[in-house]
């Protein structure tokens, strides 16, 4: 644990500048969420794996999708499951080793993704997107990639990561 003397407390711009990330991303994230159920009792991390999984040819092995959502995998697991019985994804052993499990996207759950896509993009973009300026997003593409490259940089699956 630091000691409180030898820390370098962050100055009023800077707590600013945490507290807006931390209520902002949650707002956002809820708001994202929300719009998915309302409209598709699809939760924003449900809508997340089919978008993954649809980016890799429709299927992948669990652990790295686990590591892509950046998610743990007992919790993708059963996020998974829950899929898994309302017909979306399948999940077999890889037939690459026999020993991964592998999941993948059903036609129901591809098809509900292409429903979905429209509205979350809309969200996203009435949300964030549009509310600022191009300079502005580039900036804070910048500033979570810096924070990203940081916190995964020795992360086996950082190929994972799309720039």
């Amino acid at each position: 644990m630091a000691d409180p003397t030898d820390v370098q407390w962050l100055d009023a711009r800077q707590q600013w500048a945490w507290r807006s990330l931390v209520m902002g991303t949650t707002l956002l994230f809820d708001r994202l969420d929300e719009d998915l159920r309302r409209s598709f009792d699809l939760s924003l991390t449900e809508y997340e794996i089919l978008v993954r999984l649809s980016e890799r040819d429709g299927q992948m092995r669990m652990a790295q999708l686990a590591d892509a959502l950046a998610h743990s995998r007992s919790r993708v697991t059963h996020t998974v499951a829950r899929m898994e019985r309302a017909g979306l994804l399948s999940r077999s052993a890889s037939p690459e080793d026999g020993r991964g499990i592998v999941a993948a996207l059903t036609d129901e759950g591809m098809d509900l993704l292409r429903r979905a896509a429209p509205l979350h993009v809309q969200s996203v973009r009435d949300h964030l997107v549009d509310l600022v300026s191009a300079e502005d997003l580039a900036a804070m593409g910048r500033v979570l990639d810096a924070v990203c490259d940081n916190l995964v940089a020795e992360h086996p699956e950082m190929e994972l990561r799309q720039r």
